[in-house]
């Protein structure tokens, strides 16, 4: 593990995702932010039914890790399977099929050499991205994520 990654800041899965959902306003960084610090954030009607009162309060808890993970990007401390697809589906917008069988556990996705790239850095320690890349960089490509301890 390079220094960079030790250095990068981590969130809740929970967090991760309510601050992925707020990411779909558009809103540049700095307002993104300021909403969150000053708590002036939308209703949740998602099927996630997000309460943005508990990012309100982590952000608080930690104002410069916090900030930094908006800024630089983050890893998540703790996945679960259903947690990487909904992760998949907020930042990246693309609907992530689950494989539920016992011992066979996976999320299988559509993403470009990007969206992998950008999951790799925000899995938490434990899952491994399998498949590679085919055709051209802005083309998805199928990649199946798994729990590493069965390798």
């Amino acid at each position: 593990m390079s220094s960079s990654e030790n250095r990068q800041s981590k969130l809740s899965q929970w967090d991760a995702l309510m601050l992925e959902s707020l990411t779909a306003y558009g809103w540049p960084k700095e307002e993104l932010l300021r909403r969150i610090h000053a708590g002036e954030l939308p209703q949740d009607e998602s099927k996630f039914q997000f309460d943005y009162k508990q990012l309100t309060a982590s952000a608080a808890n930690d104002s410069a890790a916090f900030e930094d993970a908006v800024y630089n990007g983050y890893q998540i401390k703790f996945n679960t399977l259903r947690g990487i697809a909904s992760w998949i589906l907020l930042a990246l917008g693309e609907e992530a099929e689950l494989g539920l069988e016992p011992g066979q556990e996976s999320i299988s996705a559509k993403l470009t050499a990007d969206e992998r790239s950008r999951l790799a850095s925000t899995l938490s320690y434990g899952w491994v991205i399998h498949g590679e890349h085919q055709g051209p960089a802005g083309e998805k490509s199928v990649y199946r994520i798994e729990p590493l301890n069965r390798l």
